[in-house]
């Protein structure tokens, strides 16, 4: 499968972004989706994209590797307090582990990969969260549009 070309993506409300605003780089619809919802939510105070980098290391090379989160928000709750995400948005096949298979094919062997180091990172921005009093969401296309 292909991956989409990245574009660039425009907030109507560019003061609540919390850096370039005329450098936003989207790599699917569903991060657009995501940006535009940031962007014209009265509760969000600010957020960022790709701009938290969180060191990882890879179970695939044991070597350390850079993961860019996909947005980060502060957002005000109902009571007034302000909490800070970091948000990955993901498929969600690609946050399950993948059934064990008979026959061991190159797709299979991928998609045990892609796992594997979507674990990694996700512990690591977990932790990463702990560490500061943030919290660390992962939105599927079951949270974007309520399906899989």
């Amino acid at each position: 499968m292909a991956r989409p070309t990245p574009r660039k993506w425009y907030p109507k409300n560019p003061r609540k972004y919390d850096g370039d605003a005329n450098n936003i780089i989207c790599r699917s619809s569903w991060e657009v989706k995501v940006c535009v919802w940031l962007d014209t939510a009265v509760n969000v105070i600010s957020w960022k994209s790709e701009e938290i980098v969180v060191p990882y290391m890879s179970p695939v090379d044991q070597r350390y590797h850079r993961y860019f989160v996909d947005f980060f928000c502060k957002i005000k709750s109902k009571d007034g307090t302000i909490k800070n995400y970091l948000i990955e948005v993901k498929p969600y096949k690609q946050t399950q582990e993948p059934a064990i298979k008979k026959k061991i094919t190159k797709q299979y062997i991928t998609e045990v990969t892609t796992w594997a180091v979507n674990q990694a990172k996700f512990k690591a921005a977990t932790e990463y969260c702990k560490d500061r009093g943030w919290e660390f969401k992962i939105l599927t296309e079951m949270d974007l549009f309520g399906k899989k």
